[in-house]
């Protein structure tokens, strides 16, 4: 039986562009109690803020999937503020769901939270062995603060707190502002201007060898719905796709099936972040029955004919 559907959930960070996923697939399941936070109404760096919205809505559920995130440029150019907004963020949140007495929270890390050279695929018993990556290891370790709190707060409250761990996620609707976008958004954007302006090359961050894992939107968003439905336990859990490519690679596949015919060029001058990332997705299908299911070029393909469709009207 769905444990959701008959749930008051407040989504935070429901209107952007994971969220809105997840809050689609929540009413694919029979879920129409769902209250989108919006940063307008409900400033979660804000401590009055976030006991209005827990007094204002009385959720049973809350998933926390607000955050200040960015690229690797993003991340350098403000690294205080992504640690503070985002530790503030998600301490508040968890602290006042307890003290409202939530049923259960569902909290969104990131990858970012593994160590820099994590063994590879990543195992969630690897979290702890090291630093993150520098250029954004501030946003990593306050997003880790989540598990910290999740598993402290079962040990001494009993509270149902559960903490997921995706990986770089992509699709329709992604940001493609080039201040805050990651890497698969930026490169489309690159690669469809250079070829309304006749340029003849473009240029990349790094050297391209470093390796990511990216999960389609859709698929991310059916993860963290089977682990609010079904996951009940103190253990992180990784999202991913078991799947791995290299900036390189991946900027010649946007390029071809874009049909760029210019120059890809890379400018070892900039940060290259993490050298690898690919996570063991295992934990998540033996606990909860998750594994994504499209193929990245397929999704890509979608990515790049939404943002194609969609050029005009978001710059």
């Amino acid at each position: 039986m769905n444990t959701l559907n008959n749930r008051k959930i407040v989504v935070t960070g429901g209107a952007g562009f994971f969220g809105s996923y997840v809050v689609r697939k929540l009413k694919d399941r029979g879920c129409h109690d769902i209250f989108v936070v919006r940063s307008r109404d409900y400033n979660l760096v804000d401590n009055h803020a976030v006991k209005a919205l827990y007094r204002d809505v009385k959720p049973d559920i809350v998933i926390h999937l607000a955050g200040l995130v960015g690229g690797i440029g993003a991340n350098q150019a403000n690294p205080g503020s992504f640690f503070y907004d985002n530790l503030m963020m998600g301490v508040q949140m968890m602290e006042q769901a307890r003290q409202a007495g939530v049923e259960k929270f569902v909290a969104l890390g990131t990858i970012c939270a593994y160590p820099k050279f994590t063994p590879v695929p990543f195992k969630e018993e690897s979290l702890w062995n090291g630093y993150p990556e520098e250029t954004n290891a501030p946003y990593g370790l306050a997003k880790k603060m989540l598990l910290v709190q999740a598993q402290a707060y079962r040990q001494q409250y009993g509270f149902n707190a559960v903490y997921l761990l995706p990986v770089n996620l992509y699709g329709p609707g992604d940001n493609f502002d080039p201040a805050s976008s990651h890497v698969i958004p930026a490169l489309i954007k690159k690669f469809v201007d250079a070829i309304k302006q006749n340029e003849r090359e473009v240029i990349i961050w790094g050297t391209g060898s470093p390796t990511r894992e990216f999960l389609y939107v859709e698929d991310a968003a059916d993860g963290v719905v089977l682990a609010a439905e079904k996951y009940n336990k103190s253990d992180p859990v990784n999202l991913g796709s078991g799947f791995e490519i290299s900036i390189k690679d991946l900027a010649f596949m946007i390029a071809k099936l874009l049909k760029f015919k210019g120059a890809v060029i890379f400018d070892p001058s900039k940060p290259d972040g993490q050298p690898r990332r690919r996570l063991d997705t295992s934990r998540a299908e033996i606990e909860f029955g998750f594994k994504a299911t499209t193929g990245f070029e397929e999704g890509l393909h979608h990515t790049i004919k939404w943002y194609v469709s969609n050029r005009d009207k978001i710059e």
